[in-house]
């Protein structure tokens, strides 16, 4: 197969936009925090996701489809062919920055197996039009068909991205072209997919390879959204599949969340291809209204169990919420068209935001048991058990699972971890903007000549990120570091060139420093990480009268674990057992304090006894003092099963 040279990029390459994104070749991780989390994506996640899918026969379906012998049912859900595909993307990152015999032959022995599968006409999926499966496109709300499709092509695109034409990229252009004869021809089928992803798939293939027609197809999908041609779901509405609204009429994000999280990132996709100013506007403003009114404190999207969907404004509960790892994933693509298309750092904020608390949540230390939703308040303990060979339901629980009948959300970790370095830096005109905090090193073309920085941080366990250049071009050039809103205004936040300060201006949420460089100059940035108490929005009716805490970009739990006596209250007895996170409240008169690296310990009380009536004046009877020590939420549940929450009550406001 062909190598190809210039179409080096990453998974999102639009051809205008306020920051350029930067290609595999201009930036690596090194190691440190993310390079240990793209270690455990290659060496765990990825061996996992393969093992998992041969042992419950899912990859069996394409050797089945190529011998003729798949009739009737294929194995797993109806949409366990994307599964392939994004551990396929996983790959292609992986070996784009990190070439390795062994993931290489995998990967082609991969690719053979799906491309035997591929009929004639292009279209390649295992559960549909054989003998004894529904005919094709006969479900286009449910069948999941061009979801597949989507996810098979941006698999192909990732490895023409990382510079090679290969098998992959064949049988994604055939799948492509066999969709725009279905969808667009003289005979085309009017119809949507009932789950978005086929919109953004197809813009960055058309991108990838320079052909119109793919972002034609996609712009077209995109449009069909609000026409209701899919048939109402269970609700009775077509808000479930956005199929209710047109994209352009549409204010905020509604419906399942990651079905209007991975259209809206098409929309921008395609808002930008074509210099569509209404269409991006509307995208922008779906994105603004849904940080502001249906986010989680974690990032987190998608508040309910039912549909898996966004609530309405303020509906954010704490012990029923859903936040799909899935939705983290689609929130985080969102956010960085967002970046790339308007430049403000507010997008990279919420970025880091979502990275570190909602979608590293879910992986467990080892890279091999998941959580598939997230709640953020656990109010019993599970109980523990072998789940090796077990399909699990998608909905939350305390314990993370091996597998899913839905693994969706393990292979969309891998493929994101994989291609995370493509996420942390932009360059635009003169300047090279850092939007996330890494050991990693960025060679960059500005004023025709190379800017070469090595960063070394332990961020963000530690408050220090040092920039050394070690290339320079002899014109005066900028550096652009985001400043998170939590650091600004802080006591101890500074920004030195060779432990000299320098002025902290902030334009876009980055403070700039710009001169001409030299090899040897090293700055260094400190952002304070002192522990912070954060209240919600009194609109947030399920935590209204509570406050959570966070330190730096962390937001911290409670597990019951780390609940005891305060320093010199008696011990507990059989007659005062352990207390739950369900029993206490913050200590008002004690300030939470730094403990390690990201950990706080605060101060608590226990909650009085059951009364006979649980309504009536606040506070507290001689309440009993404790003490927590509060980790990161995306660690818990690692040392067993445990109660958990995140917002905690205040005693003032305590019944």
């Amino acid at each position: 197969m062909s190598t190809l040279d210039p179409a080096l990029g990453g998974p999102v390459m639009p051809t205008r936009s306020a920051l350029t994104p930067l290609t595999p070749d201009q930036v690596r991780i090194t190691g440190g925090f993310w390079g240990d989390l793209q270690k455990l994506a290659a060496e765990e996640i990825i061996d996992h996701a393969l093992g998992m899918m041969e042992r419950h026969g899912w990859l069996a379906n394409f050797d089945r489809a190529a011998a003729g012998t798949l009739t009737g049912k294929a194995t797993g859900m109806w949409f366990v062919d994307s599964e392939t595909y994004k551990i396929l993307e996983a790959m292609a990152w992986t070996l784009g920055q990190h070439p390795n015999d062994e993931l290489e032959r995998k990967y082609h022995a991969l690719v053979a197996r799906v491309a035997a599968a591929q009929e004639p006409d292009g279209y390649l999926h295992t559960y549909f039009g054989r003998k004894g499966q529904q005919p094709r496109w006969s479900d286009m709300e449910l069948g999941h068909e061009l979801y597949c499709f989507g996810h098979l092509i941006q698999a192909a695109v990732a490895r023409l991205r990382t510079g090679h034409d290969d098998q992959l990229v064949h049988v994604a252009r055939r799948v492509a072209d066999h969709v725009l004869t279905e969808f667009s021809g003289p005979q085309a089928r009017s119809g949507i997919c009932g789950h978005a992803e086929i919109e953004m798939a197809l813009a960055e293939l058309g991108r990838a390879t320079g052909e119109q027609k793919y972002l034609d197809m996609a712009r077209t999908f995109v449009e069909r959204h609000g026409d209701q041609t899919l048939t109402p779901w269970q609700n009775g509405t077509r808000t479930y599949y956005q199929d209710d609204i047109r994209v352009r009429d549409t204010q905020v994000l509604a419906g399942h969340a990651v079905r209007a999280l991975y259209l809206a990132s098409g929309a921008a996709d395609v808002a930008l291809e074509c210099d569509d100013a209404e269409l991006a506007s509307a995208v922008h403003t779906q994105w603004q209204n849904t940080v502001a009114a249906r986010t989680y404190i974690t990032g987190g999207m998608g508040s309910t169990q039912i549909g898996e969907a966004f609530g309405e404004d303020f509906q954010l509960p704490a012990d029923t919420s859903y936040a799909e790892t899935c939705a983290g994933v689609a929130s985080v693509m969102l956010s960085w068209r967002m970046l790339l298309a308007h430049g403000g750092a507010e997008y990279a904020e919420l970025i880091e935001r979502t990275l570190l608390n909602n979608v590293l949540v879910s992986p467990a230390e080892d890279g091999r048991a998941f959580f598939y939703a997230n709640t953020h308040h656990l109010r019993t303990a599970p109980e523990a058990q072998d789940d090796s060979d077990a399909l699990h339901a998608g909905g939350g629980s305390g314990l993370r699972k091996s597998w899913f009948a839905t693994s969706c959300c393990p292979t969309n970790i891998a493929r994101t971890l994989a291609s995370i370095h493509l996420y942390i830096a932009t360059t635009r005109g003169d300047a090279l903007q850092i939007h996330q905090y890494a050991d990693a090193e960025f060679a960059v073309p500005l004023l025709g000549e190379t800017l070469k920085v090595q960063m070394s941080t332990a961020y963000p366990q530690s408050d220090r990120i040092v920039l050394e250049v070690t290339e320079a071009p002899a014109a005066e050039v900028a550096l652009e570091l985001r400043i998170p809103a939590w650091a600004q205004g802080t006591e101890g936040l500074s920004l030195t060139l060779h432990g000299d300060s320098l002025p902290l201006r902030l334009t876009d949420g980055r403070a700039e420093v710009r001169r001409r460089f030299t090899p040897g100059d090293r700055l260094t940035l400190t952002l304070p990480r002192e522990p912070r108490l954060v209240c919600p929005d009194p609109r947030i009716d399920a935590v209204r009268g509570t406050c959570a805490v966070e330190r730096g970009p962390w937001v911290m739990a409670l597990e019951d674990l780390d609940i005891e006596p305060a320093e010199g209250a008696p011990p507990h007895t059989g007659d005062t057992p352990p207390a739950t996170v369900n029993e206490v409240s913050l200590d008002p008169a004690i300030a939470p304090s730094p403990v390690g690296e990201d950990s706080v310990r605060i101060g608590l009380q226990r909650l009085s006894a059951a009364p006979s009536w649980p309504y009536g004046q606040a506070g507290t009877t001689d309440p009993e003092p404790l003490t927590a020590v509060m980790r990161p939420y995306r660690t818990w549940a690692r040392r067993g099963p445990t109660t958990m929450r995140i917002f905690l009550p205040r005693v003032t406001d305590t019944a």
